[in-house]
């Protein structure tokens, strides 16, 4: 692990229940804080370079800022390591095209988030599509809050490139679209910032003034490739609200999403046949995944020799639809994607380990010779549908 800030705190409640995982060091730029990391948790406390040359480290997990996460992941594969690194995937395209450049030696490239991988989205995809709410029309997006500096200790870089609502919250919810819908094809966008004078207001920083170098309140149409539309809001400048979170539109109904920056929350579903809101029973996706999730995904896929799901390719896709967004805005046009992805492949309803997940399915009744392909019949308040 490279870069022990406050994110990676997440990662490390969550890594030791993957088996196909093993921290081993840590490394970061503050190396007190690496070495206290490193006593709490049994492993060693490296720098960067001595971490990217140990022999017994076979992939790194990328928790720096945002503007190093490009930088960090290069020298990861120039050491021969595969890379998974925290959203964003970089600060532009161009910056990040080599890491999706085709590889002769094998190694991968993940990255956040991997939130799309639990039982929430997960769920809502089947839902979707097995018809439940029709064919999809489109989707609405409106997260918001009036800033991190309300919670955060040291939150200058949510504010900087790389920052902002768009590129630090955006890419659940565009992941989770293109999940959904498959890749954005073009987008328009607006975006601003207001002039109010922002402090921290947590920590030992606690009363220092924020700069603001990006744009804080953002709104986007994303037209996907197969027809449906998408309007996303993401803003630092909302005190409160009573719009949804995220909705999906379909033919003949809605489902309401669940936070896509969670792995298990619940989702709804109303429909023309039966038109009240009702409970999807969780029916595909990680159950009780954290963190890393991705991480252990892509290492099943390596051992298994199949595509992982929180790829480096989605990730440079919502990289770009992100960058477009704000090019659209700057230029007041609505701009044309160059990159592309297929869906990810659907997450069935299991643990990561499958061969603990087919003896509960055998504890359960179920029978299948699908193996991890194996779907239960999408319930509706313990109803199959």
């Amino acid at each position: 692990m490279i870069g022990v800030g406050n994110i990676s705190g997440q990662y490390l409640e969550h890594l030791p229940h993957f088996d196909s995982l093993e921290l081993v060091a840590v490394a970061d730029l503050d190396r007190s804080r690496a070495a206290s990391t490193a006593a709490a948790h049994g492993v060693r406390a490296l720098d960067v370079e001595e971490l990217l040359a140990s022999p017994d480290i076979d992939a790194v997990l990328n928790l720096t800022i945002p503007a190093a996460h490009v930088d960090v992941a290069l020298r990861a594969l120039a050491a021969g390591k595969h890379v998974y690194s925290e959203k964003p995937f970089g600060l532009t395209t161009a910056s990040a095209l080599e890491l999706v450049a085709p590889r002769a030696d094998g190694l991968r490239v993940g990255s956040a988030p991997d939130t799309v991988l639990g039982t929430g989205v997960q769920t809502a995809r089947r839902a979707l599509d097995d018809g439940l709410i029709g064919d999809p029309v489109g989707a609405s997006v409106h997260w918001s809050s009036a800033g991190h500096e309300r919670w955060h200790p040291s939150p200058a870089f949510y504010y900087q490139p790389g920052g902002g609502p768009l590129f630090d919250m955006g890419p659940y919810y565009l992941t989770s679209l293109v999940t959904l819908f498959g890749p954005v094809v073009r987008v328009a966008g607006f975006a601003g910032r207001s002039s109010r004078l922002r402090r921290v207001e947590q920590g030992p920083q606690a009363g220092s003034p924020v700069p603001v170098d990006v744009d804080t309140h953002v709104t986007a149409l994303l037209e996907h490739a197969n027809g449906a539309t998408s309007t996303v809001v993401v803003s630092f400048e909302i005190w409160a609200t009573k719009t949804p979170l995220f909705e999906v539109y379909g033919t003949s109904g809605t489902l309401l999403m669940p936070d896509p920056n969670q792995f298990s929350d619940s989702v709804s579903a109303w429909t023309v046949d039966d038109p009240e809101w009702r409970t999807v029973v969780a029916s595909a996706g990680y159950r009780d995944a954290g963190r890393g999730v991705g991480l252990a995904d892509m290492a099943a896929a390596i051992s298994q020799g199949t595509p992982h799901r929180a790829s480096g390719e989605l990730a440079f896709h919502v990289l770009e639809i992100m960058e477009a967004v704000l090019a659209a805005s700057a230029e007041r046009r609505v701009v044309e994607l160059s990159s592309t992805v297929g869906r990810p492949a659907a997450v069935p309803l299991r643990d990561l380990d499958s061969a603990s997940w087919r003896s509960q399915l055998s504890k359960l009744g179920f029978q299948s010779d699908r193996g991890t392909d194996f779907y239960p019949r999408p319930l509706i308040d313990g109803h199959p549908r």
